[in-house]
């Protein structure tokens, strides 16, 4: 039998700017939630509060995942044979279970006000919103291009985005206690935050959750690969294929090949890595492959 891996490695490049991004979107996001406590607290806005409770939540997430794009970069060791990577999974994962949280905290703190709203200092409450604004406006277009790639930075972009939603909402409280006086719009915004979060929340844990079960990822399909490879002149049968994400742009495959009758193992090796890296994607491939039981004969290496 033969086996060969096709290593593939993180772009370190591309993890030292998503670190950098990282590093300063914790930057702005922890000052802007400092600065919507102090408001919030002082103004008695609930929707100003659970925007900036919703901001700590981001600055954690962000720290964790500026943490974990840190020990990610390290290389693999006898024990970690791939490294630290799947911490930016993990880091995605609290990040979602962290939001979950906000989001009821939110939800009850709305409901204890319903039937007793607190007066409100507007006019603050609306120059700390459109401060708020400017600067998730400033952290998205940050972490953008690095949410395409990385699951963790992914997690972050989302959280900044949600973020702007709620900060677009307070701005519209505000606008409206200022001009009528209903304090009912601060409650309201604030449920809205809260119910912004969980969807976009559920879908990231179920991505990180997946990645960590080893699962196939979403864009393979398992049984149009086997067939790929089976038509390979090269290839007599595949069994045993196993797909799943080591981490945020690094996938991986193991499978055992028959190679067709008295085929040079090499040729069809090549033939099948080259299908797995070139049509779908995977960088980091494994395979073994056995020899035809009508020739038992070939030399296999």
């Amino acid at each position: 039998m033969f086996g060969h891996s096709h290593d593939h490695s993180h772009d370190h490049s591309t993890g030292g700017e998503n670190r950098r991004n990282l590093g300063l979107a914790l930057l702005l996001t922890a000052t802007l939630m400092v600065a919507e406590i102090v408001v919030g607290l002082w103004s008695g806005s609930l929707a100003l509060l659970s925007d900036a409770a919703h901001m700590g939540t981001d600055a954690a997430g962000l720290a964790m995942a500026f943490a974990a794009i840190t020990l990610a970069q390290r290389p693999p060791t006898a024990k970690r044979t791939y490294g630290l990577y799947r911490l930016e999974v993990l880091a995605a994962l609290i990040n979602a279970v962290l939001l979950i949280g906000v989001a009821g905290y939110v939800l009850y703190e709305a409901a204890q006000r319903i039937s007793n709203p607190q007066p409100i200092e507007g006019a603050w409450m609306l120059a700390t919103a459109i401060a708020g604004l400017c600067v998730n406006i400033a952290a998205a277009f940050i972490l953008r291009a690095g949410a395409k790639n990385n699951i963790n930075v992914r997690g972050a972009f989302l959280e900044v985005m949600a973020d702007m939603i709620g900060s677009v909402g307070v701005i519209i409280a505000a606008v409206i206690y200022l001009t009528t006086g209903w304090a009912q719009a601060d409650i309201i915004v604030g449920v809205g935050i809260g119910l912004f979060i969980l969807p976009r929340t559920v879908r990231l844990a179920r991505d990180a959750i997946m990645i960590l079960l080893e699962a196939a990822p979403d864009r393979l399909n398992r049984d149009e690969i086997i067939g790929k490879i089976e038509q390979l002149a090269e290839v007599e049968s595949v069994h045993d294929l196993h797909l799943w994400t080591i981490s945020s742009g690094l996938e991986a495959a193991t499978a055992h090949v028959v190679v067709a009758e008295c085929i040079d193992h090499h040729a069809a090796l090549d033939a099948v890595t080259e299908v797995l890296r070139d049509q779908y994607g995977i960088g980091h491939v494994t395979i073994q492959t056995e020899p035809s039981e009508h020739c038992e004969t070939l030399p296999t290496l």
